[in-house]
């Protein structure tokens, strides 16, 4: 299962962990993986483009953790577009991915 663990502080997205594997099918053929690595990559791609140094990333064998460091309207709602989208995914794969988020 996938897990995307999202914290936030003052109702501003402050990190998030993407860790796991969704196991809908094997390695290369899991279309829930393919779903959550297009929706964060395009995420970050996309508010690195518009406001560099905004966030940082890790990729791992794990996954990948995502550190926000900037409050600004254009980092938060491309975030809160990429947490809406991985909401949505939970819905139609309850079983595959998991998102928890967590209020400072």
């Amino acid at each position: 299962m996938i897990q995307v663990k999202i914290e936030r502080d003052n109702k501003k997205y402050r990190k998030v962990k993407v860790l796991g594997h969704a196991m809908y099918d094997d390695y290369g053929k899991d279309i829930v993986c393919s779903a959550v690595s297009s929706i964060v990559t395009t995420t970050i791609n996309g508010i690195l483009s518009l406001r560099k140094g905004s966030l940082s990333y890790l990729v791992s064998k794990k996954g990948m953790t995502i550190e926000l460091k900037s409050d600004d309207e254009i980092t938060q709602t491309l975030t809160q577009n990429m947490v809406n989208l991985l909401k949505e995914l939970s819905v139609q794969y309850p079983d595959n991915i998991e998102i928890d988020i967590m209020n400072n």
